[in-house]
């Protein structure tokens, strides 16, 4: 009997361990979202990364979406078009009046 309780109150144990850790877990993904400092910046930047994983030039894709990120705090979902989102992303321009971000 005692081997039984002991199990079954380790089981518990672990249970509730494991869902503090996913408390936890899923917080820091919610202020990552949210914040402006470094999580928010390395989310941003794994954005980037699917925006541009169909360009042509890849890394000038990245560099450009990666400006426009830093300066928007967003990103269009999807590989292009998609202004609709991001409304500071759609209004920057290079000085021939195209689009600058990708």
């Amino acid at each position: 009997m005692a081997p039984r309780l002991l199990l079954i109150a380790s089981l518990l144990l672990l249970l509730l361990l494991f869902s503090l850790r996913l408390g936890e877990t899923r917080r820091v993904l919610e202020s990552e979202t949210t914040s402006e400092g470094r999580g928010g910046r390395s989310l941003l930047n794994y954005t980037t990364m699917g925006k541009c994983r169909a360009s042509w030039t890849f890394n000038l894709c990245k560099r450009a979406c990666g400006t426009c990120c830093e300066r928007c705090n967003c990103v269009p979902p999807g590989t292009y078009g998609n202004y609709d989102t991001c409304p500071c992303y759609a209004q920057m321009t290079t000085r021939g009046g195209q689009r600058k971000c990708p």
